[in-house]
């Protein structure tokens, strides 16, 4: 692949990397009905392991509980799966749906993976993205944000403090609440927070200086997202609370599918893509599509809008390029993990990115373009006093009694 080396995170232009990007997916998963749902789990369990053998950084997996598609109920029981798999990569919940839960057992669950993982895993809370999740809990979708936030902040107490921890909310209580096993990564693990396009996300997240997966970044309900405009709302709640948010921990979920040829690309995947955006998240999920047009273009509309990036390494990394002009900059590119193509396809796809889009984004590439310039400047000159060097030996040993000299 051709190119020199990208700013890794500050979104302006010039040579130094300002900060090393993550890359990761985000795995909801997206199985179609009428799929071996025992083979799709362990589809996506090998596909973890792929992702640490590549050099992935981080694998964040999804908890819903309904709708046919999204699979993983417990995404706490999928990490400790994937753990045992892997060496490397790290794990997240993506999220764990906090109103759905008592936040002690939360904090309790999280800090046993923390221990058993040797300190890899990452919390990532949300409200509940499906509203037929909330629905079949009885809980009101108007609930759910506060919520969400009311038992954050009990998770930080009961990761931070020693003392014992009484709280009465409408939906849980705690009396004299202790985690006998503290987090094994102090002062505790990562923890992230999503963002899609109301302010609850950001603002949590401000309020505590946490992390930020931004999902779904390009359209909401009121239109276009602007993503610079949500990251002032949490530097702005940041600062009101006495905390930082940082942009190398701000992380986008992007659409991505490569093949050696852009062709190949939108051909590998054109059925499935379409089935995801049209038959899940329109047809069972109700929600409106974002482009018009016949099924067959689906793909090429929502790649000719930027939402997705498909096509060549060399076509995401000018994606990924676009997102930092239109961010400002981030700190991670988290792969959406669909099944639009077969599971080969896939598989090639996460290897281009990993061999060819990576690199151009994590100072790995510094050191050796520069050798290669280096040498390349001074090939001829070099070349000619090596030359020379071999006709002086070649001349020193005729020289010699016995080699060939007259």
């Amino acid at each position: 692949m051709s190119g020199s080396q990208t700013n890794g995170g500050g979104g302006g232009g010039g040579g130094g990397v300002a900060w090393p990007m993550r890359f990761g997916i985000f795995l909801a998963p997206f199985h179609r009905v009428g799929e071996n749902p025992t083979l799709a789990l362990a589809r996506d369990l090998e596909l973890i392991t792929w992702l640490d053998e590549l050099g992935y950084d981080e694998a964040w997996v999804g908890e819903h509980h309904s709708g046919g598609w999204e699979t993983i109920g417990a995404p706490e029981l999928f990490l400790a799966a994937a753990a045992e798999r892997t060496r490397h990569i790290r794990l997240g919940t993506g999220v764990t749906s906090l109103p759905y839960h008592h936040p002690f057992m939360v904090a309790q669950r999280m800090v046993l993976l923390d221990h058993l993982t040797r300190g890899r895993v990452m919390l990532g809370v949300g409200p509940g993205a499906l509203v037929t999740d909330a629905m079949m809990l009885g809980i009101e979708p108007a609930t759910q944000r506060p919520r969400m936030a009311e038992a954050l902040d009990v998770i930080v107490r009961l990761l931070t403090e020693l003392e014992p921890v009484t709280y009465e909310a409408e939906w849980f209580t705690l009396r004299d609440a202790v985690l006998q096993i503290r987090p094994y990564t102090r002062p505790h693990f990562p923890i992230a927070v999503a963002s899609t396009q109301s302010p609850a996300g950001m603002v949590l997240a401000g309020r505590h200086g946490f992390r930020v997966l931004q999902l779904g970044p390009a359209m909401g309900v009121r239109g276009a997202v602007d993503l610079r405009a949500q990251w002032r709302i949490g530097e702005e709640a940041a600062a009101a609370a006495g905390k930082t948010l940082r942009r190398e921990e701000w992380s986008l979920v992007i659409p991505v599918h490569l093949a050696e040829t852009r062709r190949e690309a939108f051909e590998s995947a054109r059925q499935g893509a379409a089935a995801e955006l049209l038959d899940y998240f329109g047809t069972v999920l109700g929600r409106p599509c974002p482009v018009e047009g016949p099924r067959e273009r689906v793909i090429e509309q929502m790649a000719a809008s930027g939402t997705w990036i498909v096509g060549t390494p060399e076509d995401c990394v000018a994606g990924i390029e676009r997102y930092q002009e239109a961010t400002g900059g981030f700190g991670a590119v988290l792969l959406w993990a669909h099944n639009w193509a077969s599971r080969e396809a896939t598989r090639r796809s996460y290897e281009l990115l990993a061999r060819h889009v990576m690199p151009r984004f994590q100072g790995s590439l510094v050191g050796l373009e520069a050798s290669a310039a280096w040498a390349t400047g001074h090939a001829q000159d070099f070349r000619a006093r090596a030359g020379q060097a071999i006709e002086a030996a070649h001349r020193a040993f005729e020289g010699q009694p016995g080699g060939g000299g007259g």
